[in-house]
């Protein structure tokens, strides 16, 4: 089950607030450990933390990877409306806390948010300022090898995640900008995301221009 909602009415930040860049892909392109390498380039920017109803994978860190939360908690947050974006995706709950994003904005700082592909039209419609960034595979067999490689998912989320990624990578094209993550080439793709923020920062790159492919 998939659903989506979104509260529009957050507070506007200041004239010289940060620039907000949206980083989604389909499950299993490699998300997580390009922004884990983008974070090693020790640039000035926020990186939301996602929070998830989904069990905590072996490695990760609550309040660093994800902020883990039972459906109780979760809940309370969409009823108080402190979520900028929420979704539920393969039966877990997915969120964004939105003073997250609003605070650091007003420090000025630039803001990296993951989010899922449906989440990243959402939030283009709440802020069109958002940069989206579409994170692709070099093609579904390369995927699959990282999906059976990263072996979380029973064989029924395994085609499901196949499914839905065939449907997310169609909407490629709506994204402002789109990046290939090959095989062993997560270095090149955290800098050639690095390079699109650094583009914007210095005024190179129009808003309605994408990267090549």
């Amino acid at each position: 089950m998939r659903g989506r909602k979104s509260d529009q009415s957050s507070n506007s930040p200041p004239e010289n607030r940060g620039r907000l860049y949206v980083i989604s892909g389909p499950s299993g392109v490699g998300k997580d450990a390009v922004l884990a390498r983008i974070r090693l380039l020790d640039r000035p920017f926020y990186f939301t933390i996602t929070a998830t109803t989904r069990r905590i994978r072996p490695g990760e860190e609550n309040g660093v990877d994800y902020i883990f939360l039972d459906r109780r908690k979760f809940k309370q947050m969409i009823k108080a409306g402190d979520l900028l974006e929420w979704a539920e995706v393969y039966g877990n709950l997915y969120g964004v806390p939105k003073s997250q994003v609003i605070e650091a904005q007003m420090r000025g700082c630039d803001v990296i948010m993951k989010v899922d592909v449906q989440g990243a039209a959402t939030i283009k419609k709440l802020m069109p300022e958002a940069t989206l960034i579409f994170l692709e595979p070099p093609d579904i067999s390369a995927l699959k090898r990282r999906l059976r490689i990263r072996n979380t998912e029973s064989e029924h989320e395994f085609r499901l995640k196949l499914e839905v990624a065939r449907d997310e990578m169609k909407e490629a094209g709506r994204f402002d900008h789109v990046v290939v993550n090959h095989d062993d080439g997560i270095d090149a793709a955290a800098d050639a995301i690095d390079q699109i923020i650094r583009d914007y920062a210095e005024g190179r790159l129009p808003v309605d221009q994408k990267s090549p492919r």
